[in-house]
């Protein structure tokens, strides 16, 4: 009988869960904006210090506008940096601005190959930085590793996208999900969570946002204290050989 309630206490702690039952996670989660995804999500929205691996069949199904209302919440809300790194595509600075992302809390890094993972790690490391977003289509397992562990020592979100391909290869990512989609419809399937049944996909209404007059003010590169979001703002971030 003594046993018990020390196996109770273990079952309580937000590290262990049940296979039967969602996890709990040790730090609240930043609400992700789709109330239906929060539901499904440890923490009741995207976790902090986690990796979040996010497999899009194609760039362009919407996977950037699944992000924006936590960034939005993190940069304007908490006042915390953002850092993307090594991003396909320039960003759009109108409709992230348009988002509600203060762009004077935006750096981007166009690092190239394997010294995309270690700026990862930089930026990890860095105070008050609360997101990281790369884009890692050939990084390795030991790298992610590194990443989930850099990310656990942080209070930070971290969100790299891979191919859609790698869904059938391990990884590391306490949570992984697959994207696929076409125009405002984004089918967002839960490959990997920490416990429970994975749930039928889910179809969110991304919104994609329209660059306005105020918008395009905010990405003039004379806009006091703004960078440009389509240059890398990660000056001396290189690796030492």
């Amino acid at each position: 009988m003594s046993a018990l309630p020390k196996l109770a206490q273990i079952l309580d702690r937000p590290d262990i869960w049940r296979a039967s039952s969602l996890a709990r996670a040790p730090l609240p989660g930043v609400p992700t904006g789709f109330a239906e995804l929060d539901g499904e999500l440890p923490g009741g929205g995207w976790p902090r210090a986690c990796l979040t691996e996010l497999l899009p069949d194609r760039y362009g199904v919407g996977e950037m506008s699944l992000l924006l209302p936590a960034l939005a919440q993190l940069s304007s809300g908490e006042l915390a940096w953002l850092v993307c790194i090594a991003p396909p595509h320039s960003l759009y600075a109108p409709a992230l601005s348009q988002s509600g992302i203060d762009l004077t809390r935006l750096l981007v890094a166009s690092t190239p190959g394997r010294d995309a993972a270690w700026a990862c790690e930089r930026s990890l490391a860095t105070e008050g930085v609360g997101a990281v977003v790369a884009w890692l289509p050939e990084v390795q397992i030991a790298s992610l590793r590194r990443l989930q562990l850099a990310a656990e020592a942080s209070r930070t979100l971290l969100f790299v996208f891979r191919p859609r391909s790698c869904a059938e290869q391990p990884s590391p990512a306490p949570l992984r999900l697959i994207l696929e989609g076409e125009g405002e419809q984004l089918s967002v399937r839960l490959l990997k969570r920490r416990g429970g049944a994975q749930p039928a996909p889910l179809t969110l209404a991304v919104r994609r946002p329209l660059p306005t007059a105020h918008a395009l003010a905010c990405s003039l590169p004379a806009a006091p204290g703004a960078r440009s979001v389509s240059q890398p703002a990660l000056t001396g971030c290189h690796r030492q050989s």
